[in-house]
């Protein structure tokens, strides 16, 4: 009997510490990524367009610091961040988006433990249709997914926030002195996210929109993207922290933080590798 609750005891003490083991490689951040390295003259400007709602002005004005905004047509998005897909274990990773503005976007990620790959993603949007490829062989298309990726694109605009003005299939429409809709194309049509900015600082706060989780969604859910974390990146107040909520979880499932972003670069070949 006695021998037997040794070999208990040594086998609870196995399982602590593969436990403990486990938690700890997942507190290790990883490295960023390699600069991506390509070279691009610095974007030329054009002016912030008039009539736009007072609250939506009053945030360009202090993101560009007056009344001249970047044109972009292409960036490149590099930071880590803490993933949660499942069961609400913290995962960290690093990313990088690459976008062809307006248009098409690759996500890449690299899943990470005591800061080593373990999984990687790839997410893409090319054309209007999205396809995603996920660690452990899983991935989802179909109508439902375009309809998010579209949400995804221009939310990520929050990193590159003249594309909101500098487009011209997009419109501001007015609410009150701290909101805002933001109408953004989608195929014929359009989608709409409902921006609210501090009435303090006047910075963006959240972007609210309605979207389908995954192709097996048969309504659309609350999506919630915070900004937070202003910093100066790329001469620009822009937010680097971005926290994605599903409503009914009420918790971010993920958080993202930019550390490095470099416009109007060559990402033709780059946005489609990957791509099954």
């Amino acid at each position: 009997m006695e021998n037997a609750v040794k070999i208990i005891l040594v086998i609870i003490a196995v399982v602590a510490a593969l436990l403990f083991l486990g938690w700890l490689g997942f507190r290790i951040k990883p490295q960023p990524l390699p600069a991506f390295g390509s070279e691009a003259p610095a974007p030329k400007t054009v002016q912030l367009p008039a009539g736009l709602p007072a609250p939506v002005e009053r945030y360009f004005r202090q993101v560009y610091g007056g009344d001249q905004v970047p044109v972009i047509d292409s960036a490149v998005i590099s930071g880590r961040a803490t993933m949660s897909p499942v069961g609400g274990l913290k995962i960290p990773a690093r990313f990088r988006f690459y976008h062809q503005a307006g248009q098409d976007y690759r996500h890449y990620f690299e899943m990470t433990w005591f800061g080593q790959k373990f999984g990687v993603g790839n997410e893409h949007y090319l054309d209007g249709m999205s396809r995603l490829s996920l660690p452990m062989g899983l991935s989802d298309q179909g109508p439902q997914v375009d309809q998010a990726a579209n949400l995804s694109l221009w939310a990520e605009y929050a990193w590159l926030p003249s594309l909101w003005v500098t487009d011209p299939r997009v419109r501001w429409e007015a609410v009150d002195d701290e909101t805002a809709l933001l109408v953004v194309p989608f195929g014929d049509g359009e989608q709409t996210f409902v921006a609210h900015f501090d009435p303090e600082s006047g910075r963006l706060r959240l972007l609210e929109s309605m979207r389908y989780k995954d192709s097996k969604s048969a309504a659309k859910t609350l999506w919630i993207n915070e900004s937070s974390n202003w910093t100066d990146i790329g001469g620009y107040q822009i937010p680097a922290t971005g926290a994605v909520t599903w409503f009914d979880q009420g918790k971010p499932w993920a958080v993202f933080t930019v550390e490095d972003i470099e416009v109007n670069v060559d990402v033709s070949q780059a946005i489609r590798e990957g791509r099954q």
